[in-house]
């Protein structure tokens, strides 16, 4: 433990090796989660309709093993290697050459690489694990968000009771700025998605939105909320934007906000006290 406190050096890379296989359990999480929740979600509405809810084969974040979706072939521990299988493997199947998306060496990547960062900042400390913790749920919840529109309770409850529960030492914020925090995190979006319903009869967001801000809030403390909502609005706008005007993108089909959340809430972890500072100095 003195060597990883005097070797930041070290307790980074170490750091950044063991997050790489935390991005290959989010990339089964990102792809599994909402399979369950709709499973779930069918046996829900089975019982309410009286009908008998027929038994599934186990189906969750443990079993049954990675396979690949075209040929049915079990992943082996050599080709579950994080980065080093996909490469040696070509980016196909071993069995049947379909081709493996590049996306989950990406997301192994960014696991690595921001875990990494948040490491090198706040060394071997408490900071550091809550900083892991909450970058690898915003990374899970931002690419199932992005693939379903959806950000699971399961995922965005937890996060703000983890937040509140983490903050009770004051690690990134106070616990009274923490609880403001994740009341005005879920209170603005709330109040935006009612303003918005009732001028325009649409639904500009979905509630996982106002969880995943007042998660935000939880964590880092009211004061970085304006960064976080600053820099996701001004960007999802920005790719909103070029999505309809360049690629014409339906503006009927919705766009998911969570990445964007997640993204801003990622750079205020980082850097938003700096942010605010350098805006405050303006003044």
């Amino acid at each position: 433990m003195e060597l990883l406190h005097t070797e930041p050096a070290l307790f980074t890379g170490l750091v950044f090796l063991f997050s790489l296989l935390i991005g290959s359990f989010l990339n089964v999480a990102i792809h599994r989660l909402p399979k369950m929740m709709e499973a779930e979600w069918h046996a829900q509405c089975a019982e309410l309709r009286g009908e008998p809810v027929a038994e599934s084969p186990r189906y969750d974040l443990w079993a049954p093993r990675s396979a690949c979706p075209q040929c049915g072939h079990q992943i082996t521990a050599l080709e579950n290697i994080p980065l080093l299988s996909w490469l040696w493997l070509r980016g196909r199947c071993s069995a049947c050459r379909t081709p493996i998306s590049a996306r989950y060496p990406l997301v192994e990547l960014l696991t690595a690489l921001l875990s990494a960062v948040a490491a090198w900042k706040w060394g071997l400390s408490v900071q550091t694990l809550g900083a892991l913790l909450l970058v690898w749920a915003l990374i899970a919840l931002a690419f199932i968000d992005l693939d379903t529109t959806l950000l699971p309770d399961s995922l965005t409850l937890p996060l703000v009771w983890l937040g509140l529960l983490f903050n009770l030492g004051g690690h990134f914020a106070s616990l009274p700025d923490a609880v403001v925090g994740a009341i005005a995190g879920y209170g603005v979006l709330w109040s935006v998605y009612w303003l918005f319903k009732l001028v325009t009869g649409k639904e500009g967001m979905g509630y996982g939105d106002f969880k995943l801000l007042g998660a935000i809030g939880a964590w880092l403390g009211w004061q970085l909320l304006p960064v976080t909502l600053l820099l996701s609005s001004v960007v999802g706008a920005a790719i909103g934007i070029a999505m309809i005007v360049l690629v014409k993108h339906d503006r009927r089909v919705p766009i998911p906000f969570g990445p964007y959340l997640a993204g801003g809430g990622l750079v205020a972890l980082f850097f938003g006290a700096e942010l605010t500072q350098a805006y405050l100095a303006q003044f």
